[in-house]
């Protein structure tokens, strides 16, 4: 085959060099713009994975590469006047220039045509190629010129960074954290060669702006650096390569991908995006080479699979395709995660963490690494680490521990406690409130007592009722709890002594109003459907904050509240409130999420009332506020009270996280102590963004910007989940909903798995605690885990 690559960089050297191995026959051209052995940039950053590759593919190749390697193992936080280190990270840097020429050599060895100083305008220019490699980097004029068929999404991001270098040598892959009058700069730090560092300065476009950075050169860009990292410099210079740059060597990052990789151009060549040009990563975990060599590496790896002629090469490229789309999504979900993190630290993190914390939530930031992941790597930073929150957690919760006569394991995040105004809370495991449909009448049963108390033994630190409903037409179906009269009370009560008597975990209510949600089928009968019209189970009719039908053409249509029915409705959110007091909860949640009548009200897609109540946030806000307020007034001052909100709607139009965190300091104005971060289920419309702790972040900035404790919801799982999200302070408590209905004992069963024997079991059950934590302790031996 006759094959040009277009671009000279990782991505395009290393497939020619792979590809003429692996068949001397095929005649490979490299096409780069810049001159012989002259390339721009400073050092890359490999992983050990990517290395391994590499050593199966081309052994040559990858020895010369190692012998360039400036290898690590520490990261090194240098934050508030503090340095602190954790190790076991291994990481190798190479210089960019250096990699390169490695490169371009080999290709000359093999055979591989290098033409330099050669600009391309477009793959037409070559007619006889069978395959066109366009790694021609993040500005593709290749992906330009075919934007229709290739479909970039190509996402500028706000941060201002410039790349720089230096002399000075750190033996440590280091993130410096600045403040100046005008905001946060962070520093991203890595030795490459024996002589050279890469220095990357990043800072929000607010702060670039403040310093006047947009008007300076680069010579006083650099200049105001160096000043700004003296003290980590040493007495150094910072340098710059990039004059080839016209005005500001600042950037913005530019997130690249695209629907479709490769298309058949007109000369009847096959042209396949790679490297940059079809997906970029962000420097904050250092993927972008990576993703370029791995691109090389499995396009090559389907032509053997396929066969290397020309008619083989649709089966190439759709193959290669599909595999690389994953691998490359994964990468770049990570890297937008550690992007965010750094975007956002300035006004979430670094005034508000101290130096400990901020350095875990850091080395956590892509949710790659976890925290049994950091146990692996440093066991000694995280346990100093886990004794130093939980003794942090101790003083915020006014809990007393005696002087230990020998040193003790450390307490995982989970299982620290928590105080919110009077109530302890043991751990941060909640249960959260899930609806389970077997109320008589709107009153709870032995069928509660026994969901609710099972859960209650099982280890979590609080236990949530299911949304209960103030009025019968505030049933979300007809098998929902109520607390609108006193025989619900005492059955409420019941249970909440039950709780008390037999188990130290605490027990919430959640009130809520089902609004347009309401008069439907159990969840297992039909869920959303309305109840059927055969009078077995009456409809009643629906309210909402503006005329609505939740499941068009489907739902029974629910009209706009009116101004009395608002009072009387807030009257018996009040009343259930005192009714809840009364039962004994130790905890009082209001529901203002999930397209429920108090939720309908926030969110612009379900309010479209012109009074006071409609229009801008603050109006939409009104009448939740006035009736968290009334029961706030009613609920004993010494318990605490919490608000579940949508924090984001997931639809156009809708509820942003941004407008969750001015919900959040609403209520927290008018007095909750918690924000129980969950989202969607408002309109059908919603398309969320699914995975693990997919929610977490919600909870993060409305804890850190708002500055109230929140708890986080969403697909947590695992132990590891929990201790990850408590440790980063990303959230106050962790509700975990699903796991609970298949385990009651899910807290318990975790401690045991993750080898926490301190925690303590209910007196009937505690003969069958060693013999789980021997099980699981055995398992992790089999399997070769630390």
């Amino acid at each position: 085959m006759r094959i040009v690559c277009i671009g000279g960089g990782p991505a395009g050297l290393y497939f020619a060099l792979l590809m003429k191995k692996e068949n001397p026959a095929h005649h490979i051209t490299v096409v780069e713009r810049n001159k012989p052995y002259d390339t721009f940039g400073w050092g890359v950053v490999f992983s050990d994975a990517t290395m391994e590759n590499m050593r199966r593919w081309d052994p040559p190749t990858c020895e010369e590469i190692e012998q360039s390697f400036s290898h690590w193992d520490d990261i090194e936080l240098r934050f508030k006047g503090r340095r602190i280190r954790s190790g076991g990270h291994g990481f190798v840097g190479i210089g960019r220039k250096r990699l390169l020429n490695i490169l371009q050599a080999r290709c000359e060895a093999l055979g591989v045509e290098l033409q330099f100083e050669a600009e391309v305008d477009s793959d037409l220019a070559f007619p006889d190629a069978d395959l066109i490699i366009a790694a021609d980097g993040i500005n593709s004029r290749t992906r330009t010129l075919y934007a229709e068929q290739f479909k970039p999404d190509i996402v500028t991001r706000p941060n201002r960074f410039i790349w720089l270098g230096t002399h000075k040598l750190f033996d440590a892959f280091t993130f410096d954290f600045r403040r100046t009058e005008h905001g946060w700069f962070q520093a991203h730090i890595y030795k490459f060669d024996a002589k050279t560092t890469t220095f990357i300065v990043e800072c929000p476009e607010t702060v670039w702006r403040a310093h006047g950075l947009d008007t300076a050169d680069q010579e006083a860009s650099v200049a105001f650096c160096e000043r700004l990292f003296a003290e980590s410099l040493e007495g150094e210079r910072l340098m710059t390569n990039a004059r080839h740059l016209r005005g500001s060597a600042w950037l913005n990052f530019q997130r690249v991908t695209c629907e479709h990789w490769w298309l058949r151009n007109a000369n009847g060549a096959h042209v396949v995006l790679m490297g940059d040009a079809v997906h970029t990563a962000h420097f904050a975990i250092g993927s972008g080479t990576k993703l370029a060599l791995e691109d090389a590496i499995e396009l090559v790896r389907q032509f053997r699979q396929h066969g290397d002629t020309p008619d083989r090469i649709p089966a190439v490229l759709a193959q290669f395709q599909e595999l690389r789309r994953v691998e490359t999504l994964r990468i770049q979900n990570a890297a937008w995660n550690a992007m965010e993190w750094f975007e956002a630290c300035g006004t979430r993190y670094c005034d508000q963490l101290e130096p400990e914390q901020f350095m875990y939530s850091m080395l956590t930031r892509s949710q790659r690494i976890s925290h049994e992941n950091l146990r692996l790597r440093d066991r000694t930073w995280l346990e100093g680490y886990e004794q130093w929150l939980a003794e942090h957690a101790r003083r915020a919760a006014g809990v007393e521990t005696e002087p230990a006569a020998a040193p003790v394991a450390p307490v995982p995040p989970m299982f620290t406690p928590y105080r919110a105004r009077s109530v302890l809370l043991k751990n941060r495991v909640v249960v959260s409130p899930m609806a389970q449909y077997s109320a008589v009448d709107g009153i709870a049963g032995d069928y509660h007592l026994v969901h609710l108390g099972a859960r209650a033994m099982g280890g979590a630190g609080l236990v949530f009722a299911e949304m209960t409903a103030p009025s019968p037409e505030a049933r979300i179906t007809p098998g929902c709890p109520g607390l609108w009269n006193d025989v619900q009370m005492q059955a409420w009560q019941r249970i909440v002594h039950w709780v008390h008597e037999h188990t130290d975990a605490r027990i919430a209510m959640q009130l809520g109003h089902s609004g347009a949600k309401g008069s439907t089928r159990r969840a297992w009968d039909g869920e959303d459907r309305p109840l059927p019209d055969d009078g077995s189970e009456p409809n009643w009719p629906l309210v909402s904050a503006s005329t609505q039908q939740y499941l068009p053409g489907v739902s029974h249509p629910a009209r706009e509240i009116t101004r009395t029915e608002m009072d009387a409705v807030r009257d018996e959110f009040v009343a259930a409130t005192v009714r809840a007091a009364a039962a004994g909860f130790d905890w009082m949640e209001l529901h203002c999420a999930h397209g429920y009548l108090l939720s309908s009200f926030i969110s612009p897609l379900t309010n479209q009332r012109t009074d006071a109540y409609g229009g801008s946030l603050e109006n939409r806000l009104r009448y939740p506020l006035e009736v968290f307020a009334a029961m706030r007034a009613v609920w004993p001052d010494h318990l605490p009270m919490s608000v579940r909100i949508s924090a984001h709607d997931w639809v156009e139009g809708g509820i942003t996280p941004a407008d969750a965190v001015e919900i959040a300091r609403a209520f927290k104005v008018a007095g909750a102590d918690l924000i129980d971060c969950s989202s969607g289920q408002v309109s059908k419309r919603q398309k969320p963004t699914y995975g693990r702790m997919f929610q977490t972040p919600f909870a993060d900035r409305i804890r850190q910007e708002a500055g109230i404790a929140t708890i986080a919801v969403g697909a947590i799982s695992e132990a590891d989940h929990v201790n990850s999200i408590i440790a980063a302070g990303r959230a106050d408590l962790c509700a975990v909903a699903r796991p609970h209905l298949a385990n009651p004992a899910w807290t318990l069963t975790e401690a045991a798995r993750i080898g926490y024997t301190a925690i303590a079991w209910p007196n009937p059950y505690r003969s069958a605690k060693p013999q789980l934590e021997a099980g699981f302790a055995r398992e992790k031996a089999q399997s070769g885990r630390p």
